[in-house]
């Protein structure tokens, strides 16, 4: 049972996080409603979710066209956007729509424009000693961010099926240099070759990493490491408005505890996959990124405080 030590808000290594991934406009459907033109993509869930914990810098790429009030969204929450490139054309935009099944989703298109052709830049000053967010993005890319930190404290991966399927092998390089992976329960048997869970995660352990993740949606996460299993349920919600970023949110979350702690033994991990199943409950709860940028650290630590009677027997 999680006690209120662990609850209280700590910050005394001074951690910074950094994210890599895209910045982006998103269209997004569901039975119910409909958005056009939020703000969305990878770095923008995972900083918004980690600047709840730790400080944050943002690595991306926008066009011209990005709107200023999404960049200001951002800067007015803290995230340090030194690392933001605002290159000659359109940004990156996703579409995507819900079945009455938010699991479901249907993308219904993916205009890559300026991130066609991004070659991202850490910032000096984060360049060593950081906790790095690889976002869902090209195994090139992540291994480029890679090249540019210098001992990092903690490194956290993300990928998807595409890459998994096209670029097997760049991806298990990028996959040996980190720290923990973050993949959802499709994405784990197709990366680690195995049909089953465990077998699968452990598969992956083997090639490196002392962690691995299993995002499992409504049903929580897991976490697999040294220590054995670690599951931490999803949190109960009457209903998921849009479920866009929760991975993301997850994942920053997940990063910015550990920045926060200073540590990432075992205690600190499993407290990270709660603090990432209560941020990502928060994101579904809205459209795009609006309930995430309203989120508190106290609203955190109340939802926190109501996971640990949730599990406690």
């Amino acid at each position: 049972m999680w006690t209120d030590e662990m609850v209280r808000t700590v910050n005394t290594s001074d951690g910074h996080v950094v994210v890599i991934g895209t910045v982006g406009i998103d269209d997004i459907a569901t039975p119910q409603d409909h958005a056009v033109g939020v703000l969305g993509g990878s770095a923008t869930y995972a900083s918004l979710a980690s600047r709840l914990f730790a400080r944050s810098t943002l690595s991306s790429v926008v066009g011209t066209d990005f709107p200023s009030d999404h960049e200001a969204l951002l800067r007015d929450h803290s995230i340090n956007l030194s690392g933001l490139e605002r290159a000659e054309g359109k940004t990156f935009r996703w579409g995507g729509r819900y079945e009455s099944n938010m699991n479901i989703r249907e993308t219904t298109f993916v205009d890559l424009n300026v991130l066609r052709d991004f070659d991202p830049t850490v910032p000096e000053h984060v360049t060593v000693g950081s906790f790095v967010f690889l976002g869902n993005t090209d195994p090139a890319i992540q291994l480029r961010v890679l090249e540019q930190v210098e001992d990092p404290r903690f490194v956290l991966a993300d990928s998807m099926d595409f890459w998994i399927q096209s670029d097997w092998d760049r991806l298990a390089t990028v996959v040996q240099r980190c720290t923990c992976v973050v993949l959802n329960d499709e994405e784990i048997r197709l990366f680690g070759r195995d049909s089953n869970i465990p077998r699968a995660a452990h598969n992956i352990l083997s090639m490196g990493p002392s962690s691995v993740v299993v995002k499992r949606g409504e049903y929580g996460a897991l976490l697999a490491d040294q220590e054995g299993w670690f599951f931490a349920p999803g949190y109960p919600l009457g209903e998921v408005i849009d479920p866009t970023g929760a991975g993301d949110a997850f994942a920053g979350a997940f990063l910015g505890s550990l920045a926060e702690a200073g540590t990432s033994d075992a205690l600190a991990l499993r407290r990270a996959v709660v603090y990432g199943s209560v941020v990502a409950s928060f994101t579904v709860e809205a459209f795009g990124v609006s309930r995430l940028a309203d989120l508190t650290r106290d609203e955190v630590n109340t939802r926190y405080a109501e996971f640990s009677e949730f599990v406690a027997f």
